[in-house]
């Protein structure tokens, strides 16, 4: 395993929010004109690129593609708020692009029109009669579910495989085109809105303000009543929720999966404090992305061989901490500067003991 973490980028990861929202808006809602408002082709085109472009590039950026669920993201505590301007940027730039494309291509048909054919939301009048206060909180509703689904499949805690949260991501996008595509064509997201509805008309960018307005309200309800509802897995990330100062500071992304790259820190796995390669309560040693040391086991010792610290036993190298001991205490070692004794050491033939002030006497053997 490589000691260096690729971290993406801000260039990366605006890239990956804006190709994920244009594969999303094309696809989704090229499905829509193509289709004739299919619900069945339609709803499971939108969920489907979501769990494609979420396994594609969510380990980059999350997979957003959607200014709601980033502003959802953000008030949940997932999220800097530092981030939302690029994050916003690249889903408005890949709606757009989508768009444009969409409109360029069917021009290909003879005698197509954009005006009221682009798969733009609508109520009212110019929709299907759906009163806009309806309307409005039918896209609260539906957008606030979404947030909820997103929040808790890529929750830390959830011990779902995280590789199952795009699926399920993708589904519940699905059931709520299944259930809100006859009144307002479906938005949940401000990008999708704009990307097609700035070339259907007039009467589709009059509208549009709902189409922003409300997912962005749902999305803040979402973010806001997650972790009250069922609790944070951790302290939000710095910088995000109502709390624009605090959160896991000193913490830094570690990247490699979905479900890490929506919790925007520390994974105990990946080590602590968001470094590589060391585990909670490892020794000092291999905390701070030290790479673990090859020690013996003290355990492994036989029984017959004596202990460190025993008489006449130096020791180990498993302890560099230990301070030497002081001469004249059971076991301990001459001192470097003195002269290691003779023969005459104490406990040999003809030695005497040592005084009572721990030093040694060495005496001629004629003397007595």
């Amino acid at each position: 395993m490589s000691d260096t973490i690729d971290t993406p980028t801000t260039g990366q990861k605006f890239t990956a929010e804006t190709l994920g929202t244009f594969v999303l808006v094309f696809f989704g809602c090229g499905a829509a004109m193509r289709s004739g408002g299919d619900y069945v082709a339609t709803g499971l085109t939108f969920g489907l690129t979501v769990v494609v472009m979420a396994y594609a590039v969510g380990r980059i950026s999350g997979g957003h593609f959607n200014p709601a669920v980033t502003l959802g993201a953000v008030l949940g505590g997932r999220l800097p708020w530092n981030q939302v301007g690029i994050y916003s940027a690249a889903q408005l730039l890949g709606g757009l692009l989508a768009g444009a494309a969409l409109f360029g291509l069917n021009h290909g048909f003879e005698g197509f029109s954009a005006e009221g054919n682009m798969a733009q939301n609508f109520f009212g009048d110019q929709g299907t009669g759906f009163a806009w206060w309806a309307a409005l909180l039918l896209e609260v509703l539906m957008t606030a579910v979404f947030l909820w689904v997103i929040l808790a499949v890529t929750d830390e805690r959830n011990e779902v495989n995280v590789a199952m949260g795009p699926l399920a991501i993708g589904l519940a996008l699905a059931m709520i085109h299944f259930a809100s595509m006859s009144a307002t064509g479906t938005s949940v997201n401000p990008a999708r809105s704009i990307g097609v509805g700035v070339f259907a008309g007039t009467d589709a960018i009059v509208q549009l303000w709902l189409f922003v307005v409300a997912p962005l309200l749902g999305a803040a309800i979402a973010g806001l009543t997650y972790p009250v509802l069922f609790g944070h897995g951790a302290d939000a990330v710095a910088g995000s929720g109502l709390n624009f100062g605090g959160g896991r500071k000193g913490q830094q992304f570690v990247p490699g999966s979905y479900e890490a790259q929506w919790n925007q820190g520390q994974n105990p796995a990946q080590g602590g404090w968001g470094q590589p390669g060391a585990a909670w309560g490892a020794p000092p040693q291999q905390q701070w992305g030290q790479p673990a040391q090859q020690q013996p086991d003290p355990y492994s010792t036989p029984q017959a061989q004596p202990a460190p610290g025993q008489w006449g036993q130096p020791a180990t190298a498993e302890q560099p901490q230990q301070q030497p001991s002081q001469p004249g205490q059971w076991g301990a070692p001459q001192p470097p500067a003195q002269p290691q004794p003779g023969p005459g050491a104490p406990g040999h033939w003809g030695n005497p003991e040592g005084d009572d002030d721990g030093r040694t006497q060495v005496r001629r053997p004629d003397q007595p």
